[in-house]
C-alpha cells in the first residue's frame, strides 16, 4: 500500500510539472520572437529553416509532454484501451517529427560544441527510443513496448528538468550562463534516463517474479 501511494504521488507530481511546462511551452505558438527565439543572433531567427524546426520542436514536443504522462496511469490505461492507443499513435507521431526538429536546431544551441552534442543527443536518443517502443507495440511486444516508452518519456521529460537546472545553476550556483547551459545539456536528460532504466529493471524483476508466481500457483 504505501508503495502505492508513493508511485501515485510521484506519477502525480511528474504529470502537474509535464502539463505546467507544456502549456507555458505553448505561447511559442504565439509565433512572436520571445525569449529562446529574441535572444538568437539575426540571421538565426530570420531563417525559415530554423524556425520551421523550432514551432514543430516546440510545438509537438510540448504537446508529447502534455499527453505522454497520462499513459502511465494504470487506470486509465486499462479502461480505456481505445483512448490509451489513439493518444499513443499521437504521442510517437509527435516525438517523431520534433525529435527530427530538435537535432536539426540542436546544430544552433548556445554553449558550444558541448551544448550542441548534448542536444543532438538527447534528440538522437529521444528518436531512436520513440521508434523502438513503436517497433514492440507493433509486433504486440507489451513488455518491450512499456520499457521503452518509459525510457523515451524520460527523455521527453527532460523539457521540464532543463527548465528546474537552469535557474538553480543561474541564482542558485550564480553560474554564467555560458558555463551552465553546455553542463543542462547533459543533465537535462542523463540522470532522467537513469531513472528510466532503474524503473525499466524494476519493473522486469516484478514482472518476473509475478510469472513465477503465476506459475508454481497453477
Amino acid at each position: 500500500m504505501k508503495q502505492k501511494v508513493i508511485k501515485g504521488v510521484l506519477t502525480t507530481a511528474m504529470i502537474v510539472f509535464a502539463v505546467f511546462i507544456a502549456l507555458v511551452s505553448f505561447r511559442y505558438l504565439s509565433f512572436q520572437p520571445i525569449d529562446l527565439i529574441s535572444n538568437k543572433a539575426p540571421h538565426i531567427r530570420s531563417s525559415v529553416l530554423w524556425l520551421t524546426a523550432f514551432y514543430l520542436h516546440i510545438g509537438l514536443g510540448a504537446l508529447a509532454l502534455l499527453i505522454g504522462g497520462f499513459q502511465f496511469i494504470g487506470k486509465l490505461r486499462d479502461k480505456s484501451t481505445g483512448i490509451h492507443r489513439t493518444v499513443g499513435k499521437i504521442y510517437i507521431a509527435s516525438v517523431f517529427v520534433s525529435a527530427a526538429a530538435g537535432l536539426g536546431i540542436a546544430v544552433f544551441a548556445d554553449g558550444g560544441i558541448a551544448a550542441k552534442l548534448g542536444f543532438a543527443a538527447l534528440a538522437l536518443l529521444w528518436f531512436y527510443s520513440n521508434y523502438r517502443a513503436y517497433s514492440a507495440i507493433r509486433r504486440v511486444d507489451i513488455t518491450e513496448h512499456r520499457a521503452w516508452m518509459i525510457r523515451n518519456y524520460g527523455l521527453t521529460f527532460a523539457a521540464v528538468t532543463l527548465r528546474l537546472w537552469l535557474p538553480l545553476f543561474l541564482a542558485g550556483f550564480r553560474m554564467d550562463f555560458i558555463i551552465a547551459y553546455p553542463i543542462i545539456a547533459w543533465l537535462s536528460w542523463v540522470p532522467n534516463l537513469m531513472v528510466a532504466e532503474f524503473i525499466v529493471r524494476s519493473y522486469g524483476r516484478t514482472a518476473t517474479v509475478g510469472a513465477v508466481a503465476g506459475q508454481a500457483a497453477a
